[in-house]
C-alpha cells in the first residue's frame, strides 16, 4: 500500500536538499575561490553545472518513470548527492567542484523528475494543487534556510567545508523516509508508455505551456540570479530583497492550494503575471523603502510561476504523464542556462552605453540596473497577454479531458 504522507514528506527534504545545494553552495564560493585560486569565470563554469545536471537528469527520469520507477531514480539521486557533497569537500581542484557541481545538479532533477509525477497521481484535484504548491514551497524556504545557516557558520567561523556537510542532513532524512515505499500507478494508461506520453505532448495546449515555461522561469531567475548586481545602488540591502522574496514565495506557495482553489490555476497564473509584472516595474522606477515594496509584489507574483505550471500540465494533460511534466521543468531550468549570460551582457552593454552619456560612480550602478529591470519588464508584460489567452481559452473545461490526436 502507498503511503503517500511519507513520500511526500520524504519529497520536501529531497527539495530542501536542492534548495541548501543551491544557497549554501553559493555562501562558500569566496572560500573557495581563494583557497584553490579560481577565476571568476572558473566559478561561473563550476556553478553551470548545477543548471547543466538539472535539465538532463529531469529529462532522462521523466523518459524512464514509468519503466524503472519513482523508487529508483531517488536512490539515484541520493547517490548523486552523497558522492557530490563528499566531492565538493575533497576535490581540492577546478576539475574536481566541476564534477561535484555536475552529479548534484543530477541528484537535483531526479528529485523533480521522481516527486513531481509522484505527487500528481497520489492526489486528486484540488488537493493535488495543494501538495505541489507545498512541495514547490520548499525551494524558495530552504533557500532561506541555507542563507540564514550560512550567515550563522560563517559567524562562528565554521570552515566552508563543515558547512558543505550540512546539506548530508537532509539528504539522509529523505532516504530514509523513502526507503521500502511503495510509489502510486499513473493516472492515465497512455502516461504509463513513452508513445503515450510523447502523443499527450503533441496537443498544441502542452506546447503553448512548454515554451511558455521558457518565459515564467527566466522572469523568477533571472532577477532573482542579478539582484546583488541590479539593486547594489538601489538604497536597499539587495540580499535582504532576496530573502524578502525568496520568504514571500515560500509563504504564498504554502497557501496556493486554497489560491488555486478560488480561483483555477489559470486565473491564479495570470494574477501572478500581472503582480510580477508590477514588481519589476516598480523595482526599475522605485529606490530606498519603495524597492522591499517592489519586492512584496515581484515575490508574490513569481511564487506560483513553477509549481502550477508543473500543475496545469498535471491536471489538464495527464496523458503526458511523467515525461511531460519532466520536459516542462527542464525547460524552465535550459531557459536559464541560455538566458543568464544574455542577462549578464545586457548589463555590460547598458553601463557601456550609459557611461558613454557621462554617467559615473553610483549613479552609473543605478542607472544600469534600471535600464536592465526596464528590459527584464518585457517577460512578466508577455505573460500577462499569454496567460489571458489561457484564461479563456480554458474557460470553462474540465480537467484531463484534452487528448493528444
Amino acid at each position: 500500500m502507498t503511503n503517500k504522507r511519507r513520500l511526500f514528506f520524504a519529497s520536501c527534504f529531497a527539495l530542501i536538499t536542492t534548495a541548501l545545494s543551491f544557497s549554501l553552495r553559493a555562501g562558500i564560493l569566496p572560500e573557495v575561490q581563494v583557497e584553490l585560486g579560481l577565476s571568476g569565470e572558473q566559478l561561473g563554469f563550476i556553478n553551470s553545472m548545477w543548471f547543466l545536471g538539472f535539465p538532463i537528469s529531469m529529462i532522462i527520469g521523466g523518459l524512464i518513470y514509468h519503466s524503472v520507477g519513482g523508487a529508483r531514480i531517488m536512490q539515484f539521486a541520493f547517490f548523486a548527492h552523497a558522492v557530490g557533497i563528499i566531492g565538493t569537500i575533497y576535490a581540492g581542484s577546478y576539475a574536481g567542484l566541476m564534477a561535484a557541481s555536475l552529479l548534484i545538479g543530477l541528484g537535483n532533477g531526479c528529485t523533480e523528475a521522481a516527486c513531481n509525477p509522484m505527487i500528481a497521481d497520489a492526489y486528486e484535484g484540488n488537493m493535488m494543487s495543494k501538495m505541489m504548491n507545498r512541495f514547490h514551497m520548499w525551494f524558495p524556504g530552504g533557500i532561506v534556510v541555507g542563507a540564514l545557516l550560512s550567515q550563522l557558520m560563517d559567524g562562528i567561523g565554521w570552515s566552508w567545508q563543515t558547512q558543505i556537510w550540512v546539506i548530508m542532513i537532509p539528504t539522509i532524512i529523505y532516504a530514509i523516509l523513502f526507503f521500502g515505499q511503495s510509489w502510486p500507478r499513473a493516472k492515465s494508461v497512455e502516461a504509463e508508455s513513452i508513445m503515450g506520453s510523447i502523443k499527450g505532448m503533441m496537443n498544441p495546449l502542452f506546447i503553448f505551456m512548454f515554451f511558455v515555461m521558457a518565459i515564467t522561469a527566466s522572469t523568477e531567475f533571472g532577477t532573482t540570479q542579478w539582484v546583488e548586481l541590479i539593486l547594489k545602488e538601489s538604497g536597499a540591502k539587495p540580499m535582504l530583497v532576496l530573502a524578502l522574496v525568496t520568504g514571500l514565495m515560500a509563504v504564498a506557495r504554502y497557501f496556493g492550494g486554497e489560491m488555486v482553489h478560488t480561483f483555477n490555476t489559470t486565473g491564479v497564473l495570470l494574477g501572478s503575471a500581472v503582480l510580477a509584472t508590477i514588481g519589476i516595474y516598480l523595482f526599475s522606477t522605485q529606490t530606498g523603502g519603495m524597492t522591499y515594496v517592489a519586492a512584496i509584489f515581484f515575490g508574490l507574483g513569481v511564487a506560483y510561476f513553477w509549481p502550477n505550471m508543473i500543475g496545469f500540465i498535471a491536471d489538464y494533460i495527464p496523458q503526458s504523464g511523467a515525461l511531460g511534466l519532466s520536459m516542462v521543468g527542464a525547460m524552465g531550468m535550459f531557459a536559464n542556462v541560455f538566458m543568464q549570460p544574455v542577462f549578464g551582457s545586457m548589463i555590460d552593454s547598458n553601463k557601456t552605453e550609459l557611461a558613454a552619456s557621462g554617467l559615473t560612480g553610483d549613479a552609473l550602478e543605478l542607472a544600469t540596473g534600471q535600464a536592465t529591470l526596464s528590459t527584464m519588464l518585457l517577460f512578466p508584460a508577455a505573460l500577462v497577454v499569454l496567460f489571458a489567452i489561457l484564461y479563456f481559452w480554458m474557460k470553462g473545461k474540465p480537467k484531463g479531458h484534452l487528448v493528444a490526436h
